[in-house]
């Protein structure tokens, strides 16, 4: 079925990125770099340049819309007040090869104004709506840590303007994070 095919290479495109997220061991961390001052019981080391390497405002969006390599660097690279004007057209083209017959999404966006918004990953944040990433009246006023982020995305690409076309694209089908996330700061689920 082409549906199935479509679902897995959206989901094998997500989840591979995950693979690919890591750190480096170059950080020249010393004991004299930890009596220096330095956050933590190893130390940092703030000497040197620095360089973005990453945008994850919106998880999985540079991974379904990007593709690997230079663009890809480039795009996690970029400023994200010139990431609209120069991504815009690679998502929309990504968009409509996803799903050749979209026209809006449960947001009322057309191809070209949704990968507008998506082109710029930058996390958006009200000061006066529910910290949410869209629980169906608030759109993008920030993200909770329980915000299921990649069923909302699936559904912007996949159903429809109602929201309940492709049904079996719309959402991974993972419920709720394995852990519970903890009431105190910094909220996060303890570490497995």
């Amino acid at each position: 079925m082409k549906t199935n095919k479509i679902t897995k290479i959206v989901l094998g495109l997500m989840f591979t990125s995950a693979l690919f997220v890591g750190c480096s061991n170059d950080e020249n961390i010393t004991s004299n770099n930890a009596k220096s001052g330095g956050f933590g019981p190893y130390g940092i080391n703030f000497a040197g340049t620095f360089v973005q390497k990453d945008q994850m405002a919106r998880p999985a969006i540079n991974t379904v819309f990007i593709a690997s390599g230079a663009p890809k660097d480039a795009f996690n690279a970029a400023i994200p007040s010139q990431m609209g004007s120069a991504y815009q057209s690679i998502f929309q083209s990504r968009l409509l090869a996803l799903n050749p017959g979209y026209t809006t999404n449960a947001l009322g966006l057309t191809a070209n104004q949704f990968t507008g918004v998506l082109a710029t990953d930058v996390l958006n944040v009200s000061k006066t709506a529910p910290t949410t990433f869209f629980d169906g009246t608030n759109v993008l006023t920030g993200r909770a840590l329980a915000d299921d982020v990649i069923d909302v995305e699936l559904l912007l690409i996949f159903g429809g303007p109602t929201g309940a076309s492709n049904s079996g694209l719309t959402s991974d089908n993972v419920g709720a994070n394995d852990k519970t996330f903890s009431s105190s700061f910094p909220y996060l689920a303890s570490a497995w």
